[in-house]
């Protein structure tokens, strides 16, 4: 499998390269035609998200750094951006239940003369939590899942549209220069 071609400014970075001023230029312009010219767009959702907020402006800079800050990636990364708030946000929660876990053994471990029933309360209490804590840890790992699954498309998308530039811009062919070249080599 060949591997995927390179973009100008990667190939212009590296200072060397076997393809003439023309055909750099020609894959600069089929590079920019890839892109929908328009803005990378914040939802309305994202902007009220202090945390989705703040990672959509890291994205948009990073995308902006590879000149690919378009609108065709936005729904993907809002998307993005939400779900990584909404973790940020469960793992608070994982925190919170870890400390309601510690207040319930430390006052579990105050109590002089422990009962069965005691005993018994405690351990719902704790197996509560924990299975809360369990619960929210797959939910996490699935947001986890469609971000990776975010990413994937978004660098398959740049890679697909960088796949889909030829690496040399097609040579016109005259038919007539052609058909006269053809006959000449047969005298």
């Amino acid at each position: 499998m060949a591997r995927p071609s390179k973009p100008v400014g990667v190939i212009e970075s590296e200072g060397k390269s076997h393809r003439t001023k023309e055909e750099l230029k020609f894959r600069e312009e089929m590079e920019k035609s890839t892109l929908s010219g328009e803005p990378l767009s914040e939802r309305q959702e994202v902007k009220k998200n202090k945390i989705a907020h703040k990672e959509f402006l890291r994205i948009k800079k990073l995308m902006a750094s590879i000149d690919k800050s378009d609108g065709l990636y936005s729904s993907g990364i809002n998307t993005y951006c939400l779900l990584y708030a909404e973790i940020r946000e469960l793992q608070e929660d994982i925190v919170e239940i870890a400390s309601l876990a510690e207040q319930a053994r430390e006052a579990f471990h105050k109590i002089e003369n422990v009962t069965g029933e005691q005993l018994i309360s405690f351990t719902k209490q704790i197996n509560k939590l924990l299975s809360q804590k369990t619960a929210i840890m797959s939910l996490i790992d699935r947001k986890r899942s469609m971000m990776l699954a975010i990413d994937k498309e978004n660098v398959m998308t740049i890679s697909a549209s960088l796949r889909s530039i030829p690496k040399t811009p097609q040579k016109q062919i005259n038919p007539i220069t052609d058909l006269i070249g053809g006959f000449h080599g047969n005298n």
